[in-house]
């Protein structure tokens, strides 16, 4: 959904009110993105002008051409810098329609479904716009943007370029079919709890590579239970996952502890690592 230079003086001048209707409004969705992700740039540079360069926010905010008390009132509603974590926006939430019997288009999982609404949900606390898309069973697909894809190599295309493509992990089946992650360097093998008798745990692989000059997060459990961990990690420790990998490609492990179909508890099992 990108939009090229001259594409607000073709939404102007066309002459199909139904079609500017429609770009117009997706313009809307971009601009007001960019609108968010241009607040944010604003106020961490101001923070950065404060902390790298020992400016105070009054010689900051006359520097910039602001009040002070505009600075102020800027540092506290801008979205955080953690915003960052998922690209500008808007992001497509993508998870897999599963191959079941004879149905010819396929199902959700409940637990992708959860898992989907608990992401869109730290999307829109970060002001980003997110919708979600259906793989299809082929796994054929294509993000149009900035994108999370919750699944794994089976599922999807894109998911198993990116993994094969991690410089420390791999993500596959074991001599005995279980799919592992496996230290690439080490040969340290996590296996879901689920799969050595414990229902009530599973693991996940995060990762985040750039695609096309745009981001792609892949949240991937070893069952799908796991991704619903993983997106609760994520939820509880964004700011601190930010800090340490900042804007680079990343790889994690993360292992989580269920009541039910609930999160218990969830932690950083490996990582996270940035990509060297």
């Amino acid at each position: 959904m990108n939009e090229s230079p001259d594409e607000f003086e073709r939404v102007r001048t066309d002459g199909d009110p139904i079609r500017q209707a429609r770009r117009a409004t997706e313009l809307l969705v971009i601009y007001g993105q960019r609108t968010s992700e241009l607040a944010r740039l604003r106020k961490a540079a101001i923070d950065r002008a404060h902390d790298e360069l020992g400016m105070s926010y009054t010689e900051v905010a006359n520097q910039v051409g602001i009040s002070k008390g505009r600075i102020t009132q800027l540092r506290k509603s801008a979205p955080p810098v953690e915003r960052a974590f998922f690209g500008v926006g808007p992001v497509t939430v993508a998870i897999p329609l599963r191959a079941m019997g004879d149905r010819p288009h396929g199902v959700i999982a409940a637990e992708d479904d959860a898992a989907a609404k608990g992401l869109t949900g730290i999307l829109e606390s970060l002001s980003l716009a997110a919708d979600v898309f259906q793989i299809p069973t082929s796994g054929e697909w294509e993000p149009p943007a900035d994108a999370v894809a919750i699944c794994g190599p089976k599922s999807s295309r894109v998911t198993a370029e990116a993994i094969e493509a991690d410089p420390y992990l791999s993500f596959e089946p074991d001599s005995d079919d279980r799919w592992v992650i496996t230290d690439r360097a080490t040969g340290e093998v996590f296996l879901s709890p689920a799969d050595i008798g414990d229902p009530t745990g599973d693991i996940a692989y995060i990762a985040r590579i750039h695609r096309h000059g745009r981001i792609l997060l892949i949240v991937a459990g070893v069952h799908a239970l796991g991704s619903v961990g993983a997106v609760e990690y994520l939820r509880r420790h964004l700011s601190e996952v930010y800090a340490a990998v900042g804007d680079n490609p990343f790889s994690l492990v993360v292992t989580s502890t269920f009541e039910g179909a609930a999160v218990k508890d969830t932690a950083a099992a490996w990582g996270p690592k940035v990509h060297s």
